[in-house]
This record gives C-alpha cells, sequence and structure tokens, in this order.
C-alpha cells in the first residue's frame, strides 16, 4: 500500500535538520551539531508542519551564542549562496530556513536590534521567503519596516521585491493580521506593478485581490490607472487584471466584469441546465450540462457553484469555474461538467443533505437546482 504523501514531513525532515546543523557548525565550530541534531529530532513525530519550525527555532536559540546579533550573524553566515537570479517565478527556496527568520522576529524585534534584523530578514528572504516574520515587525515598528519595504521594492534581487507585497498583503493566508491601513502599501505596489518578473506581478495581484475584499472601487481605479499608464507590458498587465479582480468576478461585480470585457447581462438564452447525477455518495460525481444559445456575438465567462452542506446545517458556497468563451450569433454549445466528491478532502468535510448547484454567467445565477449527497 502506497505511504499518505506528508508534507511536514517533505520539509521538516531529520536529512534536513542534518543539513542546517552542518552547514552551522561548519561557520562555527562550537555549535554542536550532533547534539542540536538529536534533541530537534526527539519531539517531530508529536509536531505538526508550524510546531517544526518554532522547535527548530528554539534549538537554535539553545545552541548558538546567547548574544542576539552574534547568533543571528553565525546564522546569515552559514546560509546557501542566494537563489537562482536567472530564474522568474515559482523558486521559493528551501523550507528548512523559515526558522531563520522565526528566530529574528522571536528574539530582535526590539528597538535596540531593528535596524540589525530588518537587514537580516533581507538576506533571509533571498533564500526563503521571510513573509511571516516581517509582520511582526510591521505592526510593532510600522515607520522603519515599511522603510525597509520600500528599499526591497526597489532592489535588484526579485525576491526583495515580492517581499515589498507580499509581507504587507492585508489577508495572507495563514499569517498574522496586520495592524496598518489597506491603503498604506499602496506605495509600494505603485513601484512594484511594472515588474518584469512574474514571482512579484503574481503577488501584486494577489495583494489587490485581497483589498478588492473590502474596496472594490480602489481595487477598479488601481487598475485602470495602471492600464492607461502603459507602463507594463499589455500581456502581462491583463496577467494582473484578472488576476487581481478574481473574486470579484466570482461575486458578480458589474465594474470588474466590464473591465474584462464580459457584460453583466450578456444577449444569450440559456436553453437548457441537466443534471445528471440528481442523487450522489461521497466518491462519487456530480454530474451536470449547460446548452447555451447565443443571440449576437458575445463573451461569456461560465462558473459553477456549489453549496456544501455544513455540520450546522447551513449552506456554504464555492464557485467553481467552468468555461470562458467567444461565442458568434446564433451559435449553440453544450457545456459538460464532472464535479468529484472526493472522501477525505484536506479542504473540507463532506456532509449529508441537500446541495445546492447553480450555473453563473457573467456573475448572474441562471439557473438553480438542487442534489443530494448521501455519506
Amino acid at each position: 500500500m502506497k505511504e499518505k504523501f506528508s508534507l511536514k514531513d517533505e520539509l521538516y525532515n531529520p536529512q534536513k535538520v542534518e543539513m542546517i546543523a552542518s552547514e552551522i557548525n561548519e561557520v562555527y565550530p562550537f555549535f554542536k551539531a550532533e547534539n542540536f541534531s538529536t534533541e530537534t529530532l526527539e519531539k517531530f513525530t508529536k509536531l505538526e508542519l508550524k510546531e517544526r519550525i518554532y522547535h527548530i527555532r528554539d534549538m537554535l536559540h539553545k545552541y548558538l551564542p546567547s548574544d542576539y546579533e552574534e547568533a543571528v550573524s553565525i546564522l546569515l553566515i552559514a546560509l546557501p549562496p542566494e537563489l537562482d537570479p536567472s530564474k522568474s517565478d515559482d523558486d521559493f527556496g528551501d523550507f528548512i530556513y523559515a526558522p531563520y527568520s522565526e528566530y529574528v522576529t522571536a528574539y530582535g524585534c526590539n528597538e535596540e536590534h531593528l535596524n540589525f534584523s530588518l537587514q537580516a530578514l533581507r538576506e533571509i528572504t533571498k533564500r526563503f521567503s521571510v513573509e511571516f516574520a516581517i509582520r511582526d515587525f510591521i505592526n510593532n515598528y510600522p515607520t522603519q519596516t515599511l522603510a525597509m519595504l520600500e528599499a526591497c521594492a526597489k532592489s535588484e534581487n526579485y525576491h526583495e521585491r515580492r517581499l515589498a507585497s507580499e509581507g504587507l498583503r492585508i489577508k495572507l493566508p495563514w499569517a498574522k493580521k496586520l495592524t496598518i491601513e489597506y491603503r498604506e502599501p499602496l506605495r509600494h505596489l505603485e513601484l512594484l506593478y511594472t515588474d518584469s518578473t512574474r514571482y512579484v506581478t503574481r503577488s501584486v495581484a494577489n495583494h489587490l485581490n485581497d483589498i478588492a475584499k473590502i474596496d472594490a472601487p480602489l481595487v477598479i481605479e488601481t487598475l485602470k490607472r495602471w492600464k492607461k499608464s502603459k507602463k507594463q507590458e499589455p500581456k502581462e498587465m491583463d496577467f494582473i487584471i484578472r488576476h487581481a479582480l478574481r473574486t470579484l468576478v466570482k461575486k458578480g461585480n458589474e465594474d470588474a466584469l466590464l473591465m474584462l470585457g464580459y457584460s453583466k447581462n450578456p444577449p444569450i438564452k440559456v436553453k437548457d441546465v441537466r443534471l445528471h447525477t440528481p442523487s450522489i455518495k461521497v466518491g462519487e460525481t456530480l454530474a451536470f450540462e449547460v446548452e447555451i444559445v447565443a443571440h449576437n456575438d458575445v463573451m461569456i465567462m461560465v462558473d459553477y457553484v456549489v453549496h456544501f452542506q455544513t455540520k450546522s446545517g447551513k449552506l456554504s458556497p464555492k464557485v467553481h469555474k467552468l468555461k470562458k468563451l467567444e461565442l458568434l450569433k446564433g451559435e449553440t454549445i453544450v457545456l459538460k461538467k464532472k464535479h468529484p466528491f472526493k472522501a477525505n478532502m484536506s479542504t473540507r468535510t463532506l456532509y449529508a443533505g441537500e446541495h445546492l448547484l447553480e450555473v453563473q454567467i457573467n456573475g448572474t445565477i441562471v439557473h438553480r437546482t438542487s442534489f443530494d449527497l448521501k455519506v
């Protein structure tokens, strides 16, 4: 039987711990690498992913010199070379270095070590992003940290530039909440939206998508101004716009749809929606098809919404993409979809009962039907 994949074991395992112990020992001979590895790994089986990060951080604190700046200087010297500057995307580095930035946050987020710590984070982020660790500094020392991140936005290193957006995201998943006003980082994004690196522009778009959840008009206005400036390549600007507006599009925001070329009330007729599986079991698929007729040439974005039963008996909607297409006048198209209801999903627990399926075109619900799920 194939072993179940474990992310925590993939990212934090004996080989990785022994690797950083060896790297530190090489630049600091007084570091007891074997003792550090043994004591660190003793608790690993009982710890989840984030707990392993904090545990390694605490073990580093135990085995490194008590002087904070001396200890961090050792970690910085022990770091591997910077990530390949010739790449432009998907170069996250090695997660085993996350405890280094957590060390800086835990023991150096104070006035005495502020400048040293901020510079240390700039070095670490060139090996593994410090987007989580930087947030304590933003909250406690906003003026100094925002100035540092502005310098990062102007850096030649694209990992530093990405940090200037990603670290300031107001709704960064799994991250500590920021206390600064959400408009504050816009000045950083103004420096970054013209970037030539997708790793950076994706972060800028994600950042705007976060803001769109609380201030849609600001995001629409910003994107229109950026597009009008023509400072970014048209293809990349289109990517930023699409990615930044994805939540607003799912919600049927008319301004967002118009910016992407979709009218709120397209000249179409939904001729038929056929649900082939009105009752399914966990492990089976929900099968349906949609037949659409175009009265004029038109661009449409077809989504479907599954309203899942929750433990409390309420329905929780989730929007899924189906198809983006251009239809000619008089053209008919049939879109088919099979949506799996997998057992043991990591993102959702499935509950028995009546569920709801909605078909949405250009942000407007055009059909609604129920189906039954048996667990």
